[in-house]
């Protein structure tokens, strides 16, 4: 079935093109929210995991994918006004639930931050309150290459090092879209690097003492990006954390190679669909099914 799409009006400042795809008896709505330089089509094995045991909505942010078209790109956003978006968004659709991507994390527990009071549970994958050693030099390469608009280095850094794992064919798609962005997505992209690397997440550690809802955090045991080891710092400041590991996995979970997608579904549902009474410990840590590697 086909999503119904929307361009929606977020206070009166930008417009935001969404997909809502609908399941008939299902009693839940989950937001998927973009990594950096991501769309929507990055998450269609996600939604294939989720639905019809959810509505699942997916959204590009205004300078991004298909709601780039609706908005003047006048001024970058900060993750904070992309944590008010998702805000919004969570009121329009009555979500029940959200789930973020690598960078998408950031913007995720600001939003969490402020309590919204429909949602119930939330996923982060794939993303770390550490800037390590190999992130950071991805992160000041990408400075470097953004900067100078090179989209050849650009593509080529992703594949890299983040997607190192992925197969060739999502190698091969992945870099034509990173490479074929416009100039204003790569100043947005420069723009949330420089706060990263200036503040290393504080603030959005800062605020993840106040989110009050169960966060399940997920990473692959082959990401040397954002591991699971230092995922694990999130118990300190989020109340309510639980941790799974996908082993034979690395930054892009769910696209590497079936068994990882397949274990993450099984994580996903596991933690937002439980058989039994959850646990009331602090830190609830999720193993993972075995994954082959690539």
């Amino acid at each position: 079935m086909r999503p119904e799409i929307a361009v929606l009006d977020i206070q009166g400042q930008y417009r935001v093109y969404t997909e809502f795809h609908r399941a008939h008896g299902a009693e839940k709505t989950i937001i998927l929210i973009n990594g950096s330089l991501a769309t929507t089509a990055s998450f269609a094995q996600t939604v294939r995991s989720l639905h019809p045991q959810f509505n699942v909505v997916l959204y590009d942010q205004p300078y991004a994918g298909k709601s780039k078209p609706h908005n003047r790109q006048e001024r970058l956003l900060t993750k904070e006004t992309e944590a008010h978006i998702l805000l919004e968004l969570i009121e329009h659709f009555q979500a029940d639930h959200v789930m973020s991507f690598s960078w998408g994390g950031a913007c995720t527990l600001l939003a969490l931050a402020h309590q919204p009071r429909l949602v119930k549970k939330a996923i982060v994958s794939s993303f770390s309150p550490v800037i390590n050693e190999p992130m950071r030099d991805y992160l000041e390469r990408g400075c470097q290459y953004l900067a100078a608009c090179d989209r050849y280095q650009v593509g080529n850094l992703v594949n890299d090092t983040i997607g190192k794992h992925l197969p060739s064919l999502f190698k091969r798609f992945n870099y034509r879209h990173v490479s074929s962005l416009d100039s204003h997505e790569y100043a947005q992209m420069l723009f949330h690097i420089n706060q990263v690397l200036q503040h290393d997440l504080e603030r959005a550690l800062k605020g993840a003492a106040n989110i009050n809802i169960p966060v399940m955090f997920i990473n692959g045991d082959r990401d040397e990006y954002t591991t699971a080891e230092d995922a694990r710092q999130f118990g300190k400041h989020v109340g309510q954390s639980h941790f799974s590991v996908i082993n034979g996995a690395g930054h892009f979970l769910d696209m590497e190679h079936k068994t990882a997608s397949e274990a993450l579904r099984n994580v996903m549902l596991g933690f937002l669909k439980p058989t039994t009474r959850e646990p009331r410990q602090r830190n609830h840590y999720v193993q993972g099914h075995h994954a082959l590697a690539i």
